[in-house]
């Protein structure tokens, strides 16, 4: 069972990781980051995720290409390919047919309608999608953020076991004597089409100061920039069918395209902690013009 330090090192690895994954990500550099041996760093990651750091940033990067050519049809694929870590079209033309079963020209000319969404298996999220559907979406607000910095947990899997995070994070608070108020959910998968037991949650807690004692709690600063803004309220089920409108219909249409760095929540209500499980929050999608 991996420790507290363990998991310390790792998560620096993680948020290295995801800070920018066009950077060179090669087991030697990241092994420098958790402070440990090439060799014994592998069986650490291992350990702690659950998957080789190969396979890790692999997903990874492949996630965020498909993100690009769904929501920004007019970029080269050689750029998508660039922009997302891959040295060669040829590799990442092989690469991402391996983990979807089509080519990247095939996977953008698909209609969105014809994509399957995996959380349309979940019966409470499924009838929300269809509740929504004839919704209108606010008009964002266009906001520049600055770099935030945060305690977090993180969470593997989409659903109210997110509820445990966030607990965790609570109790931390109480016990170092911190602010509970701004709390900060980041998504760094699409659960339009990564399964939700496998999208990647972040439960995090605006701080003023660092985090002295490391383990399952530790420290980051999510990127600043610009984001469009919206404000959305609505009851459990709901917030994943919201997201999905946004990235297939506003953010298409929009003029913009979706950077790498994740998008994320603020929460006015937390539904994962409120008994009413209801959420009122605004979600920043981080944006450019190129």
């Amino acid at each position: 069972m991996a420790t507290k330090q363990q998991i310390a090192r790792i998560n620096d690895v993680l948020y290295e990781i995801h800070r920018d994954t066009s950077a060179e990500l090669s087991g030697r550099r990241l092994a420098r980051v958790a402070a440990y041996s090439e060799q014994h760093f592998h069986r650490v990651f291992q350990e702690v995720v659950g998957e080789s750091v190969h396979q890790y940033v692999r997903r990874t990067r492949l996630e965020q290409a498909a993100n690009q050519l769904m929501f920004d049809r007019k970029r080269p694929v050689l750029e998508v390919a660039e922009q997302c870590g891959f040295a060669s079209l040829s590799s990442f033309s092989r690469a991402f047919k391996t983990t979807f079963g089509v080519t990247p020209g095939q996977w953008r000319a698909e209609e969105q309608s014809s994509k399957s969404r995996p959380y349309l298996t979940d019966d409470e999220i499924a009838t929300a999608y269809q509740r929504l559907q004839s919704v209108q979406l606010p008009t964002p607000n266009l906001v520049e953020l600055p770099a935030q910095p945060v305690a977090y947990v993180r969470h593997q899997g989409y659903g109210r076991s997110i509820r445990q995070a966030w607990q965790t994070l609570q109790v931390w608070a109480a016990v170092e004597g911190r602010s509970f108020d701004l709390q900060l959910g980041l998504h760094h998968s699409n659960p339009t089409w990564v399964p939700l037991d496998r999208c990647r949650y972040v439960a995090c807690l605006g701080i003023d100061k660092p985090v002295l004692r490391r383990g399952i709690v530790n420290s980051m600063s999510i990127p600043g920039g610009l984001h469009a803004a919206f404000d959305l309220t609505g009851r459990y089920g709901e917030l994943l069918p919201y997201l999905s409108k946004i990235l297939d219909d506003w953010l298409p249409s929009s003029g913009f395209r979706a950077k790498t760095t994740p998008a994320f929540v603020r929460y006015r209500k937390n539904h994962f902690l409120a008994a009413d499980e209801r959420f009122d929050l605004t979600f920043y999608l981080p944006i450019s013009l190129w």
